[in-house]
């Protein structure tokens, strides 16, 4: 099947790399970088949360307007605004884009985090609170007439939505998490199970898992991978850049300590990091070791090709969305979208048709001499 290409988008410039600057919210800096990404070919781009940054809904809105084909998807927290709210929102966010949005539910892996926001509800309790919220929304996009809501965490009555999503039956969801009150909260709803860039080993059973709980429900999704991919001409002058990345962004950290990370995922990255440099082909763990992992932050290093080839080798596993962002956001999606995306299509189509022939040519009956004939 197609692969799903997407990026990131923020309302102003920063990384690990580079320090904030201007404006916390700069519409000229969003419709750059939207327009960016849509042509570099990217399908989506991430719209992040964080507690004290701008509202995404409003972001998305503006980078919508600047472009006609570029999909958003929207990170979103279940906790501060009410499920029938958040879908009606949603559903007008997805009718101005003519269609082109999706939600990723972010249930919040830091206690600090969630109460900037004002919210003291535990962490397994969250991913609960998450699976109800999913399904209220999903009632609230489809249900045909007032219903009734009494959960653990929400009670609503005659609840109705006269605005329906763009695309039908509704908007996509994304979600993700590490822990097993992840899985269990999520896998049962979510359309695309997000993941980070772990080592193939690890990266396949956590899929088995996930599809295994999916499956008592009756679902099954599909996956996303996030990686920072590091490229440049040759492999040396990419390791040399991926070097002097982490270099600037051990500088920057003044000899601090890595901030330490409560949420399994980053836990998980961290593991990897201790357990080797490199994994597979090109997987490059110190980069997540010196942020704390912090969200995607484990890198692919080489060269176009040997990048794409990685990339593929998560495709492989079932992942058909594939979240690229740089250390250099804008210059690294220009660059992403000359060299990387082209040929990560290239390689997909033609271990589909390989993959399609192989199912063709195992559906076909044996002919020969040791074929039982009438």
């Amino acid at each position: 099947m197609p692969v799903e290409m997407i990026g990131w988008i923020a309302p102003r410039v920063s990384s690990e790399l580079i320090p904030p600057a201007g404006p916390p919210f700069d519409a000229d800096v969003i419709a750059e970088t939207a327009r960016i990404h849509e042509r570099a070919g990217f399908d989506r781009v991430l719209i992040g949360y964080f507690s004290d940054a701008p509202d995404g809904f409003l972001v998305g809105a503006h980078a919508a307007a600047v472009t006609e084909r570029l999909g958003f998807l929207l990170a979103h927290r279940p906790g501060f605004v009410a499920p029938p709210v958040a879908a009606r929102k949603l559903a007008t966010l997805d009718q101005l884009s003519q269609g082109r949005l999706a939600v990723h539910i972010i249930t919040g892996g830091s206690d600090t985090e969630q109460a900037k926001d004002g919210d003291w509800t535990g962490h397994e309790a969250r991913y609960r609170r998450s699976g109800e919220y999913v399904s209220l929304l999903r009632r609230t996009w489809t249900e045909a007439a007032p219903f009734d809501h009494e959960g653990e965490f929400y009670r609503t009555r005659g609840t109705f939505s006269e605005i329906r999503c763009h695309q039908q039956p509704h908007i996509p969801i994304y979600g993700g998490g590490g822990s097993d009150a992840a899985i269990r909260a999520l896998a049962p709803h979510v359309d695309v199970y997000m993941l980070w860039g772990e080592p193939l080993k690890d990266t396949a059973p956590f899929m088995d898992r996930v599809r295994r709980e999916a499956a008592l429900s009756g679902r099954n999704p599909a996956f996303s991978l996030s990686t920072r991919p590091i490229l440049a001409a040759t492999e040396g002058e990419a390791w040399d850049r991926a070097r002097a990345i982490l270099d600037r962004v051990l500088i920057n950290r003044g000899g601090a300590p890595a901030p330490k990370r409560q949420n399994i995922g980053s836990q998980r990255l961290l593991q990897a990091a201790a357990e080797a440099e490199v994994h597979d082909s090109c997987l490059w763990t110190p980069l997540a070791a010196a942020t704390g992992a912090q969200g995607n932050s484990t890198a692919l290093v080489g060269t176009a090709e040997t990048v794409a080839k990685a990339l593929l080798a998560y495709y492989k596993l079932g992942a058909t969305s594939l979240l690229i962002r740089g250390y250099d956001p804008r210059p690294d999606a220009v660059q992403y979208g000359e060299e990387l995306i082209p040929r990560v299509h290239e390689l997909v189509a033609d271990f589909d048709a390989a993959s399609g022939a192989r199912s063709r040519n195992s559906l076909e009956p044996a002919t020969g001499p040791d074929t039982c004939a009438p």
